[in-house]
């Protein structure tokens, strides 16, 4: 049986949203056109993949799926990724990890810690919370623990990351007294706790119960730092 060739994906369909653009511009500007045609493709296939991975699981995403929405052959997600798991971490890598390099290459703080930490905390949950970035976050927590690979990666990618920022800055806030509790700073997951329970309820029980994460993250940071104080 003749093997159909793959069809170029047009531009416009790698443009088609937002993740399309983000992911092409990953990758730099090609050198040739049948570089920008491998580009257009590859981004196709992770925004693909995207798409499948949310609304199907992990576990259920089949590579024909993924290469019927991208628009191309199987055997031409080959020649980008050599299984899931690795197009898994590349979707990862695209999407969230510059998120996370942006928010935790914050200048040093010329206010206090606090500002520091809201400011983090705020953008987190403006890019995630309702966004494709939080239904790929809900997605690792649900399907992390059958596959320890794709948790190990996205742990080391993001959260380890996320975890050396926090400390320093809750070190620094000891430092200038700002946080009197020490021990804070041997779990600083208590400081973008709210964070994680704002991405997690928002696919739960937003609808039983919206939560207000901004509010609910000013209420945690006035435990932490004390409340603000009014002129």
């Amino acid at each position: 049986m003749t093997k159909k060739p793959d069809k170029a994906v047009p531009p416009s369909q790698a443009r088609t949203s937002e993740w399309g653009q983000a992911l092409e511009a990953s990758g730099g500007a090609p050198a040739s056109n049948r570089a920008t045609r491998a580009a257009q493709r590859r981004a196709a296939i992770v925004e693909a993949a995207m798409e499948e991975f949310i609304s199907r699981g992990f576990a259920a995403t089949r590579l024909d799926d993924i290469a019927r929405r991208a628009g191309v052959a199987k055997g031409t997600i080959y020649l980008h990724f050599k299984d899931k798991e690795s197009m898994f971490e590349e979707l990862v890598r695209t999407v969230i990890v510059p998120v996370v390099t942006r928010l935790t290459k914050l200048p040093p703080p010329t206010g206090s810690v606090r500002d520091l930490v809201e400011s983090f905390a705020s953008n987190f949950l403006a890019e995630v919370i309702n966004t494709r970035r939080g239904d790929l976050v809900r997605l690792i927590v649900a399907e992390g623990p059958r596959f320890p690979s794709v948790a190990d990666f996205y742990y080391r990618e993001v959260v380890s990351r996320g975890i050396a920022a926090m400390r320093a800055l809750i070190e620094l806030g000891i430092a200038r007294g700002e946080i009197r509790q020490k021990d804070l700073a041997r779990y600083p997951q208590i400081l973008v706790a709210p964070a994680m329970i704002a991405v997690i309820w928002q696919s739960l029980f937003a609808r039983h119960a919206p939560l207000d994460a901004q509010e609910m993250l000013r209420v945690h940071l006035d435990l932490i730092f004390g409340e603000r104080r009014t002129t």
